[in-house]
């Protein structure tokens, strides 16, 4: 799977409205985000749409609803050696199950969009297997979102996958030049604060599936 098969998040209704894009009903400025499993595409749905598609074998398997799970820990376990093993070239990534390949895959915000990093599997499952907190992430539609912190401890969010795209737009809009600048970093750092006030933080005694 490539970037490109990834659809941008929708902006905000224009002037005329926008619409689910299953049933065509007229969509407020907030609304659910069905998977084509398919395509990769991210769907704008009204919500009798997004509950169909919730169950599972709905639309022959063709869609499956996004989720609005938020779960944070401080405390993920990870090191700067396993950072660099997974080729990461940036402080950020998200990691989702990708059920059309049949394996979990890495893509890290930069000003051009989504890009793919080639995720050494022998890696990733070590670190899932010393975070248990975090197991149950669903595939497709939900990520785990991992940000490497001044200190090099990692913070770990389980979001839904339209978050993602949402920092990769916030990327893409305010990165300047070779750093980012500071415009850049300060819209990076009020998401990541937003997605903490959402969700509730876990720690490693907890079960993972929230």
């Amino acid at each position: 799977m490539t970037a490109g098969g990834l659809r941008r998040l929708r902006q905000p209704p224009a002037a005329d409205g926008e619409r689910c894009e299953i049933c065509a009903e007229p969509l407020g400025e907030r609304h659910g985000h069905v998977v084509n499993l398919e395509s990769r595409a991210l769907l704008c749905t009204c919500p009798p749409c997004h509950l169909l598609f919730t169950q599972d074998g709905a639309g022959r398997g063709r869609f499956r609803a996004v989720p609005d799970r938020h779960l944070h820990t401080r405390d993920f376990r990870m090191s700067a050696a396993d950072w660099e093993d997974l080729q990461i070239p940036v402080r950020m990534a998200f990691f989702f199950y990708n059920s059309a390949l049949g394996r979990d895959v890495a893509f890290y915000p930069s000003p051009g969009g989504a890009t793919e990093s080639q995720l050494p599997l022998d890696t990733w499952e070590r670190v899932l297997a010393a975070n248990p907190v975090m197991a149950g992430v669903r595939p497709d539609v939900e990520a785990l979102l991992v940000d490497r912190c001044a200190d090099d401890r990692f913070a770990c969010h389980l979001v839904p996958i339209d978050a993602c795209y949402e920092l990769v737009g916030i990327v893409r809009l305010h990165w300047r030049g070779f750093a980012g600048g500071q415009e850049a970093w300060e819209a990076i750092d009020d998401y990541f604060a937003a997605l903490r006030e959402r969700g509730r933080e876990v720690v490693p005694e907890e079960a993972g599936d929230g």
